[in-house]
């Protein structure tokens, strides 16, 4: 019997650009929430600012909140001469387990969005931008991201909203978004050797997007209310949306595009799939799983 079905959109899109295998409507405005990180820290990294691997993965990353990514964005503040106070996304609790048991209290530094910030104020400092108001979507850095997106997606930002962290976050379609995940992942840029050195960084040990890149060596990154991207090297890209906002079959949905297009071996999915999906118990047992029904 089948409990529940997750529904949603999602394109595979290749090194042109072009779309190559649209499920549902491609061109559908969506926002990417966290996906459009990939593109923030390459607008933060375009500046100048010097970060090393580990910041600059930060930078992109919707961390778990561990001591070591802490750490990171510390290092990160510190290294411009800003505190924590300086962030403005909004306290909240680490997503890792161990880490939220040892709190005392929310913070911004644990709430995972804090290196994106942490990466925002850095490059503020390096150019020489008002730190205050930096999320603003005036500021010269909120402008300079609308280009970068704007050119990597090859799309018109006519809509933005405000992403759960205070920050701008820009509508896109499905197709665009993957255009532009790709483009990054293919770029002669840092971000994508970085995030595949330290994919800890970008999710946290045990995650699916970390464990994502270490099993596949595609770059992936998930965003709230159900979205995600893949890319691998030569550009090819993967972009997804589910409509109930559910995250629980993005990855399933993700690979099994690039499986079926013979871009990414069975094997290779399935072990990612195998440490991070998740299974239906009853009574303590598996009773259920979760399937494709493209």
């Amino acid at each position: 019997m089948v409990e529940s079905r997750h529904l949603g959109a999602a394109v595979l899109v290749n090194p042109d650009g072009s779309v190559q295998t649209a499920l549902g409507d491609a061109g559908a405005l969506i926002y990417p929430r966290s996906a459009l990180k990939l593109l923030q820290a390459t607008t933060v990294l375009a500046t100048g600012v010097e970060l090393d691997d580990e910041e600059l993965v930060l930078a992109s990353a919707s961390h778990a909140g561990t001591e070591r990514h802490v750490a990171v964005v510390e290092r990160m503040l510190a290294g411009v001469g800003l505190a924590e106070t300086a962030l403005h996304c909004p306290f909240d609790w680490p997503l890792d387990a161990e880490a939220r048991r040892e709190a005392s209290a929310p913070r911004r530094i644990t709430m995972n969005c804090s290196g994106k910030h942490a990466g925002f104020l850095a490059a503020c400092r390096h150019v020489g931008w008002a730190t205050d108001g930096y999320l603003d979507p005036s500021h010269p850095l909120q402008r300079a991201i609308v280009s970068t997106v704007e050119e990597l997606t090859g799309e018109p930002v006519e809509h933005s909203g405000v992403d759960g962290c205070g920050a701008p976050v820009h509508a896109l379609t499905l197709a665009g978004l993957a255009r532009g995940a790709g483009r990054v992942a293919a770029g002669d840029g840092r971000l994508p050797s970085a995030i595949r050195a330290n994919a800890w960084a970008l999710d946290g040990p045990g995650r699916v997007n970390t464990v994502t890149v270490e099993q596949t060596g595609l770059i992936a990154k998930l965003g709230a209310e159900g979205v995600l991207v893949l890319a691998s090297a030569d550009g090819t890209a993967a972009a997804v949306k589910m409509l109930d906002g559910s995250s629980r079959a993005t990855t399933l949905v993700g690979l099994e595009l690039f499986v079926r297009a013979g871009l990414l071996e069975r094997e290779a999915a399935d072990r990612v799939l195998e440490a991070t999906l998740e299974t239906v118990f009853g009574g303590g047992q598996p009773v259920g799983a979760i399937r494709i029904a493209f």
